[in-house]
C-alpha cells in the first residue's frame, strides 16, 4: 500500500488497515515457521507498512 492511499483514510481507515496488516503479519509469521513461506521479503513490506500506518496515526495525535 503506497503512502498517498494510507494519507488519503481517516482514522477509522488507519485502524482497519493496522488490523488487517497485523493479521496479514501472523499469517506470514505461521507460513514461515512451517517452511510454507517462500517469499521471505513479504514479512519485511508487512512490517513496515505497519510502521507507516503508526506514524500517520501518532501524527493525528491517535492512541493506538
Amino acid at each position: 500500500m503506497s503512502l498517498e492511499d494510507l494519507k488519503s483514510k481517516d482514522v477509522d481507515g488507519l485502524r482497519t488497515e493496522l488490523i488487517e496488516l497485523r493479521q496479514a503479519q501472523l499469517k506470514l509469521r505461521l507460513q514461515k515457521g512451517s517452511g510454507q513461506l517462500e517469499q521471505t521479503h513479504q514479512i519485511r513490506q508487512v512490517r513496515r507498512d505497519i510502521a507507516r500506518v503508526k506514524t500517520l496515526l501518532t501524527q493525528q495525535n491517535i492512541k493506538v
